[in-house]
């Protein structure tokens, strides 16, 4: 047994046997011995056996990766969310105009403004997101994790900043892809650093307080906006002091991501002991912990596993609406008859109903089990309905209708955090888990992608019946799609019931690098 005193006096203690001082280790893994690139990496500290710990220790434990971990998530993916977003309230600040973003077209009576350039600018950004999957999916597997994500993120920070030096739409494209290409290691890397790190009945709680900052940087970023909006002097346009703010917090994000380990082998804010504990725990979720060799089977089999189809198909019909808020947000709620700096401040609600609705669903799914798939299907139901009071409301001078149908599609952000929850936890071995957050991502950026092409500014008249008739068919399929998933789920889960247990292998299997396929003991989450 692993106990609280042993860790105390863990200076008295001879450590694990597999386990090497870090002189001898390999630069791959700190901590990981002499495992091969193949294996998981937790052999190297517990190896076949399942070792009794302590709870209190396991607590104490817990505590202290959520404390390393977790506040550095929230963040780092609400920097990625802030500076998607920037793009809403800078077109109120004279982007459009500064970067001729608007096209007027004078042939029409009365004339008609074209905002197609503006679709693609936020649509770009995702673009470069699918360009940098794969590399940046490869990378984070094979390499040092702390080392890729600190590089990366710096040189994220830069492009950020560089958006203030930007003349033209053409320009605007072009930083747009780039700055998507390198945040795209982000979202897959913070998805598989959960899975890691966390059991699987963890995991929701978890991947909600990151994904949580949607919403916390949805209210944060347009108060920093709001702020912004009254600047009078000065050499820059208010835009542009936007993109310098965000790019110069992202710097202090990027220095602080040097420290993030490979794994709980090496987490180098954990004792010896504590690691062990770490690792342990994980071993009955049997779902590994890391394992740096790309193996292709995995990637066949998950390329023929109708769940990560299903996942996938969720999450880009999910997302749609993300692609619309994040770059059109503030300029739609202008048209309900407010100000710009109103259109701002109205983003607070929507912000607010995203961030609660994310950590209740999170703390829901971690208290009583196999009720995310249920969650996620009640919170669909505020979007749509949001979706169609937008849609057939009166857009009279500060229309209370509209913004309150706006405001309750915020729970938006608990469908995506619960999509990636329930993703994330039914899969096992490292690529597999891999190519699951990389088909995530992947869904993700098609949504975004999608959402902005289906305003039609030529529309507005008629309220954008395209945004909102494509948003509720979308969210019809999510429920369509994760009704077909708890099937699926519940199917294999009874099949799996009738197995015999044989403890033994179950702990032997855990770290084995097997996929839930090859796992007979992986009991999938609804």
């Amino acid at each position: 047994m692993i106990s609280s005193r042993a860790i105390e006096d863990e200076k008295s203690t001879e450590p694990p046997s597999t386990t090497l001082t870090d002189a001898q280790l390999p630069d791959t893994e700190v901590g990981s011995s002499t495992v091969s690139l193949d294996k998981d990496v937790a052999l190297a500290i517990v190896g076949d056996h399942a070792q009794e710990i302590d709870n209190a220790v396991e607590a104490r434990v817990l505590r202290k990766i959520d404390l390393f971990l977790i506040p550095a998530m929230v963040v780092g993916y609400g920097l990625v969310y802030y500076d998607k977003a920037i793009l809403g309230s800078a077109v109120l600040f004279g982007m459009t105009k500064d970067l001729s973003l608007n096209v007027i077209d004078t042939h029409t009576k009365p004339p008609t403004t074209d905002t197609s350039r503006l679709s693609w600018a936020t649509s770009m950004f995702y673009f470069g997101m699918l360009a940098g999957l794969y590399p940046m999916t490869f990378t984070l597997q094979r390499f040092n994790l702390g080392r890729i994500l600190g590089g990366v993120v710096l040189l994220w920070a830069l492009i950020c900043m560089l958006t203030a030096t930007v003349t033209s739409w053409r320009g605007l494209y072009a930083q747009r892809f780039f700055l998507g290409f390198v945040e795209s290691i982000i979202p897959t890397g913070f998805m598989c650093i959960i899975s890691g790190y966390y059991t699987q009945g963890e995991q929701a709680l978890r991947q909600s307080w990151w994904f949580s900052s949607t919403g916390l940087f949805t209210i944060i970023g347009s108060a920093l906006n709001y702020g912004f909006a009254h600047i009078t002097g000065g050499a820059l346009k208010k835009w542009q002091y936007i993109y310098l703010l965000a790019g110069s917090l992202t710097v202090l994000f990027g220095l602080c991501c040097f420290a993030i380990p490979n794994s709980p082998v090496s987490a180098w804010f954990l004792t010896k002991d504590e690691r062990v504990v770490a690792v342990e725990r994980l071993r009955k979720g049997q779902t590994g912990v890391r394992c740096q060799k790309i193996k292709p089977y995995q990637l066949r089999e998950a390329l023929l596993d109708i769940k990560i189809w299903l996942v996938a198909l969720m999450m880009a019909s999910a997302y749609t609406v993300n692609g619309a808020v994040s770059g059109f947000g503030p300029l739609i709620v202008s048209t309900f008859g407010w100000t710009s700096l109103d259109s701002i401040l109205l983003q607070f609600p929507l912000g607010g109903i995203c961030l609660i609705a994310i950590l209740v669903c999170g703390w829901l799914s971690s208290h009583f089990p196999n009720i995310r798939i249920l969650l996620l299907i009640l919170n669909c139901l505020p979007v749509i309905a949001g979706c169609a009071m937008i849609w057939k409301s009166g857009w009279t001078h500060h229309a209370p209708t509209p913004v309150a149908g706006y405001s309750i599609i915020g729970t938006f952000g608990a469908v995506v955090s619960l999509t990636i929850c329930i993703g994330m936890g039914n899969v096992a071995g490292a690529t597999k888990k891999s190519a699951m957050a990389a088909a995530i991502f992947v869904a993700y950026c098609v949504g975004n992608i999608v959402g902005p092409q289906l305003i039609k500014s030529q529309t507005k008249a008629r309220h954008y019946p395209e945004l909102w008739k494509g948003l509720i068919i979308c969210y019809c399929i999510t429920i369509a799609a994760a009704s077909a998933l708890y099937v699926v789920l519940w199917r294999e889960n009874k099949r799996r019931d009738g197995h015999p247990i044989d403890e033994e292998e179950r702990d032997r299997l855990a770290f084995k690098d097997l996929t839930d396929k090859e796992n007979p003991y992986f009991r999938y989450v609804l």
